[in-house]
């Protein structure tokens, strides 16, 4: 006798018909594991049905009418269901989504990559606490008035969620990147240096070395050399490769 898989419960939040019929059928096809249980075309038909069917996941289009996924968040008292957000890439908010370490696949969805989503949202065993807190993250940082972002860290169990002023540097480690923060913690997480790059490029973080990435409010002297190394705030030594030598100079010269 076969044991029975329990489905998980999904919820397709789109304000055009057209995008939640076809992201519904490719749900069908594709991931066998999960139920489509609710579908909503506005804010608050959204709020109603994953209130009554309590899913363990949304598909949520950023902008809808009467409000936008982020003004649906808000109305919950506790978030204790995974997102995967469906949206155009130049979206505002893909940087606070990415900072929070939540998903999200681009319109056309491309079935391969909602596999790749959904199989990824299957390994996934939070809690409905660290859920909540991942949500309260990203609702804090998508807000344009608050400077002072938070970044989730993947470290194998879970989310640790850090300040950007916090973090002093990080450093390569193959297909891992360790962060070295004021507290004197190293964080160690999942991810390659070069995707913090990009994710920090806006952030006064700066790539001096293939092995290092530096927070440039963290530095508190440049030695000369070839290339030449700097001193940070925890009086680590960082050097500098020769060929990022000049832009990192100018970079530094406009601190």
């Amino acid at each position: 006798m076969k044991e029975s898989t329990t489905l998980k419960k999904a919820v397709i939040v789109d304000d055009e018909l057209g995008a939640r019929e076809s992201l519904s059928k490719m749900l069908e096809k594709n991931c066998k594991n999960l139920q489509v249980v609710g579908k909503a075309d506005n804010m608050m038909n959204a709020f109603v049905e994953i209130t009554n069917n309590q899913p363990d996941l949304v598909f949520l289009d950023i902008e809808m009418p009467n409000g936008n996924a982020f003004d649906l968040l808000e109305k919950f008292k506790e978030i204790n269901f995974n997102i995967i957000f469906v949206t155009a890439y130049d979206h505002y908010a893909i940087k606070a989504i990415k900072f929070s370490a939540i998903d999200y696949i681009l319109k056309p969805v491309d079935p391969e990559e909602l596999v790749k989503a959904v199989s990824r949202f299957e390994s996934q065993h939070e809690t409905k606490t660290s859920l909540d807190k991942k949500f309260k993250t990203l609702l804090s940082n998508v807000k344009p008035e608050n400077k002072l972002k938070k970044v989730g860290i993947p470290d194998g169990d879970g989310l640790i969620f850090i300040n950007l002023a916090d973090i002093i540097r990080c450093d390569s480690d193959g297909n891992y990147t360790y962060f070295l923060l004021t507290s004197g913690k190293k964080i160690i997480a999942s991810r390659t240096l070069g995707e913090y790059e990009q994710m920090f490029a806006e952030d006064n973080f700066f790539r001096v070395h293939r092995s290092h990435l530096i927070n440039l409010e963290h530095v508190k002297k440049y030695i000369k050399g070839e290339g030449g190394y700097v001193i940070m705030s925890d009086n680590s030594q960082v050097e500098v490769s020769r060929r990022n030598k000049n832009e990192f100079l100018e970079k530094l010269s406009h601190q």
